[in-house]
């Protein structure tokens, strides 16, 4: 007699919790999937994700990610699957679990450990803190040359003085890149 298995994908623990977390920060979310179409939208109504398309080609994945960049979104992809990897690649960043097959994690920026999503959460939260400090030290940078060059020149301020403010405004750009590290060793 013939005999019928049943198959389902496991969620992240910590799914939901993440999906959450990442739209009350504003990051659009969307499930695309090989799946049945209806086995997506069960899933995303689970995790309250609104955009949600199943039976989708590793091709049309890559024609949602095109399109997405070409309305100026910067898109994340997460995936694990063999026909998520031309996905990953088109991506503007890629995540995939240590758990992923061996294409897949080539095609990855980035390949995180454990079975837990907390570290996409991680990742997004580290580049947009990095962001704010490469913006900082820009402003700093600009602020010391357009202060302390016109001075020089002026002859307002001494050679000494001048390379002196130069290493103390290196050394505030490098504390201030540092905070990354205070940050993350905090988290």
């Amino acid at each position: 007699a013939p005999v019928r298995f049943m198959f389902a994908d496991t969620l992240k623990a910590d799914a939901r919790e993440i999906i959450q977390s990442m739209h009350q920060q504003s990051i659009h979310t969307a499930l695309l999937s090989g799946d049945r179409k209806e086995v997506t939208l069960g899933l995303a109504k689970t995790l309250g994700i609104e955009t949600a398309e199943g039976n989708l080609t590793p091709l049309e994945k890559t024609e949602h990610i095109a399109a997405l960049k070409a309305k100026g979104e910067k898109v994340l992809m997460v995936g694990d699957g063999l026909n998520d990897a031309p996905s990953l690649a088109s991506a503007d960043v890629s995540m995939s679990p240590a758990s992923a097959m061996d294409i897949t994690q080539n095609a990855a920026d980035i390949v995180f450990q454990g079975d837990k999503l907390l570290p996409v959460l991680t990742a997004l939260n580290t580049a947009k803190f990095s962001q704010k400090l490469v913006r900082q030290n820009f402003l700093l940078a600009i602020g010391y040359n357009v202060i302390a060059i016109p001075l020089a020149v002026a002859g307002y301020v001494t050679p000494l003085i001048a390379a002196i403010a130069m290493s103390s405004s290196s050394l505030v750009v490098i504390a201030n890149a540092m905070r990354l590290n205070l940050k993350r060793g905090n988290a």
